[in-house]
């Protein structure tokens, strides 16, 4: 059969909650879908002159001829979903999302294909649980039509949509409980920013690691001016690959201003795209666009930092910015290879962290004096280390290899807050004088009082060295930072702080809650062995041993970085209380 183009306005649904309400009932879900399509869709597409076009299990995709039509079906059909609903509880509700575009289609076999459809599905993806998202065009045509009032969700940069698509919300119907707001976090004194993930643009995969270096790289420049707020990559990276709503984001992450944009890399040429947003008002407040060679690339970032840093502090002048900025190397091939590093290595996965040394090592080869790879390669032999991952026989190599790592790097970056963040780390974990890893983290923070990740290493390093009170401000101070980080991790190092102070019972609550989130960490079941130990409940202490055994064999790790003796003494007499010894 010939194709045809046509122009059509196109209605895209789908069940929110689908995959989650199968699991739970899946004949209960698939009987009641049936009937809302007997029911309410089908009469309510036909009444307004529309095609079912085609049904997927949770959705379905819909024709008009009529944005007037199309929105008038959307609205019944939400109107008729929220009344269904009213007798039913919240985790049993089946409700639609709804999107709808204006836009030139291609109809072959009965089927509709092209950019119009496409942008009608990402639009759906924007919408809440009980409501509708429109493209411009739709809301332009039905001004004065229809009594519908529309939310401006700004420009949106969608999923494998080459430009950005303004929408609008319409309000359909009550909100979902599924999408009550997250407590709002205050704003801090300072100016503060989160810089979401860009869009790959390129339509290769094996450029995702690219343009997520980035954000990475933008988010570091930013990091560096001391008066700036700026919220950690791992929290900004949860929001990848989603369509978001920057005035929730900025909700949940509590900043003022978010950054978005895409990246489109061909050949030798780069392009990026960024815009600006003020997160309470929808308002946006800067865009541009940045093209140019790939050994340009360092240049692009700076000038984007700088513009954003120019819209937030006017007085701001270019030159301190680009002072505050350092570029870890012009080697791209091992630029490259770093970041395919980072992105294995955040697996927490041994074969995963062996790849990435090796990558690592490769960059090195390249670049002798990559400081931030060196760095990086130290704190990965301290993952081998922490996770029981290093034989025996190969320890004292494994420590020895990350301390000379680190030392270079320091070396060859002394004024990298990453570089020497990790060095602390690494040589406050092996055994160096804690008091010179300690000035190392201080350095770095003082360099870049927004890292994150360095206040959660200084916790550890402060624990190390029985500042304990001290290491719990830092653990905090960075999941602030980093709201929407793994806080599993942070958790375990509050806790065994509170161990090692001899407050068993917040240490256990500590604790466990550490290990409902992060059921990996083999030092979580430790701590809890012994606080379990030092309050006499034997029993689970034994079943804390047996739990780890899972994990690993080693029950007491071969290096115990607690300098304070009585601390060692409580941790090891717990560990053998714990293994049944005598004490």
């Amino acid at each position: 059969m010939t194709a045809t183009r046509r122009l059509a306005a196109i209605l895209a649904a789908d069940v929110a909650g689908y995959s989650r309400l199968i699991g739970e009932d899946e004949s209960g879900t698939l009987q009641a879908l049936k009937a809302i399509r007997a029911e309410l869709m089908d009469p309510t597409i036909a009444a307004h002159n529309g095609r079912l076009v085609k049904t997927t299990g949770d959705g379905l995709l819909v024709e008009f001829s009529s944005v007037v039509d199309a929105l008038r079906c959307a609205t019944e059909v939400q109107a008729g979903m929220a009344k269904r609903n009213t007798a039913v509880s919240n985790d049993k509700r089946i409700e639609f999302r709804i999107g709808i575009n204006m836009g030139d289609i291609v109809v072959e076999d009965g089927d509709i294909f092209g950019d119009g459809v496409n942008v009608a599905a990402r639009l759906e993806g924007l919408a809440e649980p009980g409501g509708t998202c429109v493209s411009a065009r739709v809301q332009e045509d039905a001004i004065g039509k229809l009594d519908l009032a529309f939310e401006d969700l700004g420009e949106q940069a969608l999923k494998n949509i080459a430009r950005p698509v303004r929408a609008y919300r319409i309000a359909t119907g009550p909100v979902s409980a599924a999408t009550k707001e997250t407590t709002a976090l205050p704003l801090p004194d300072k100016p503060s920013i989160a810089v979401l993930p860009f869009a790959n643009m390129s339509g290769d995969p094996e450029q995702e690691y690219f343009a997520d270096g980035m954000v990475e790289e933008i988010i570091t420049a930013l990091s560096r001016i001391r008066w700036l707020f700026v919220i950690a990559r791992n929290s900004s990276f949860t929001y990848k690959g989603q369509v978001v709503d920057v005035k929730q984001v900025g909700r949940e992450l509590g900043v003022r201003y978010v950054l978005e944009g895409s990246v489109r890399k061909a050949g030798g040429r780069v392009r990026i795209t960024a815009q600006l947003i003020d997160a309470q008002t929808g308002t946006h407040l800067w865009a541009d666009r940045f093209d140019g060679s790939l050994e340009d690339v360092f240049e692009l970032q700076d000038r984007v930092a700088t513009s954003i840093a120019g819209v937030i502090e006017p007085t701001l002048q270019a030159a301190e910015i680009r002072l505050s900025v350092e570029r870890p190397t012009k080697d791209l091939t091992a630029y490259d290879l770093y970041l395919r590093a980072r992105a294995l290595g955040s697996s927490y996965e041994k074969d995963q962290i062996a790849e990435a040394l090796d990558l690592l090592e490769q960059a090195i080869a390249r670049e002798p004096r990559y400081g931030p790879a060196l760095a990086q390669a130290a704190t990965y032999r301290v993952d081998l280390e922490n996770y029981d991952w290093a034989n025996d026989s190969d320890k004292e190599k494994n420590s020895r290899t990350a301390i000379e790592l680190s030392r270079r790097a320091v070396g060859l970056a002394p004024d990298d807050p990453g570089v020497l963040g990790r060095a602390a780390m690494v040589l406050g974990r092996f055994g160096e004088d804690i008091d010179a890893a300690l000035a190392l983290m201080d350095r770095a923070l003082a360099l870049n009082p927004s890292f994150a990740l360095a206040w959660y290493w200084s916790g550890w390093l402060r624990l190390f060295a029985g500042e304990t009170d001290l290491a719990i401000q830092h653990f905090e101070t960075s999941m602030r930072l980093n709201p929407r980080g793994q806080r599993g991790f942070h958790l375990s190092g509050i806790g065994m702080a509170h161990l090692l102070n001899r407050r068993f019972d917040d240490a256990l609550a500590i604790l466990r809650a550490s290990l409902e989130e992060v059921p990996i960490f083999t030092a979580t079941y430790r701590s809890l062995a012994v606080c379990y130990a030092h309050m006499g409940r034997i029993n689970e202490a034994r079943s804390m041993i047996k739990r780890m055994g899972s994990l690993t064999p080693v029950l007491v790790p071969s290096t115990n970085p607690l300098r304070d003796p009585r601390a060692r003494e409580l941790f090891l007499s717990g560990l053998r209380l714990a293994a049944g010894e005598e004490t």
